[in-house]
């Protein structure tokens, strides 16, 4: 009997240090999705580079948040719900991994670009969505934090938001390329950025939904709303 609250102690404070990385980690792939965003609109390669460095450290929280969850299932023989608390921090930390990349991605497409002249007022509104998806992700992990199954669903309703702004920039987009066919690769490169944030947004979304998991047992039964039309004429899925 008294080895029992001594193990439950130990399995709350190991899984307390992963939490932990967790939101170091989220605040890393913040901050590199709004100075990706602010390198391409200010025409910042210097920042664009911080970014692409500052993935490696994203990565390797990654890492040790994976292995040390592997050793927790290994060592503690959780609970059912300590169980679901472990699986949705490896998810987690998954996705959040996932957006780093994009972050990097749309640093180095960054660089590229001022070598290129602007596209119209399109990398304001690129920072503009990088702003949307990054409060997503922190309302996230906020509804992570607290257990909070309302505020998951409320960043999981705003994906849609950031569909439609991927919607409007990609029509605006295409209207440059057709009226300047010298527009036309720097509105390929700000589109794959506009695609990436919008994979952000669906990250966030997905850390939303594990979220409601962890809380209620089950995913959302009703489909994630979406209003991503672009997909079926690009056959994007970066």
């Amino acid at each position: 009997m008294s080895l029992e609250p001594h193990i439950a102690t130990v399995f709350d404070r190991d899984l307390e240090s992963v939490q932990a990385q967790i939101m170091t980690m989220g605040g890393l792939v913040e901050a590199a999705i709004l100075d990706a965003a602010q390198a391409l609109e200010m025409r910042d390669e210097e920042l664009a580079e911080k970014v692409r460095q500052a993935d490696a450290a994203i990565d390797a929280i990654e890492a040790q948040v994976q292995a040390d969850c592997a050793r927790l299932l290994a060592l503690r023989s959780p609970t059912a719900s300590d169980l679901r608390t472990v699986l949705t921090v490896m998810k987690i930390a998954a996705a959040l991994e996932r957006c780093g990349d994009y972050a990097k991605n749309l640093a180095k497409r960054s660089v590229v670009l001022t070598q290129m002249a602007p596209v119209g007022g399109t990398a304001g509104t690129l920072r503009r969505m990088a702003k949307t998806v990054q409060l997503m992700l922190k309302d996230a992990l906020d509804a992570y934090i607290a257990r909070d199954a309302g505020l998951a669903e409320e960043v999981r309703q705003r994906d849609r938001d950031v569909d439609q702004m991927y919607n409007g920039l990609f029509r605006t987009l295409l209207t440059h390329m057709m009226e300047d066919p010298r527009n036309i690769t720097a509105a390929m490169h700000l589109h794959f950025i506009a695609k990436n944030l919008e994979r952000v947004g669906d990250h966030a979304t997905g850390i939303a939904e594990q979220v409601i998991y962890l809380v209620k047992g089950s995913l959302p039964e009703e489909a994630r709303p979406k209003a991503d039309l672009t997909d079926s004429l690009t056959g994007a899925d970066l």
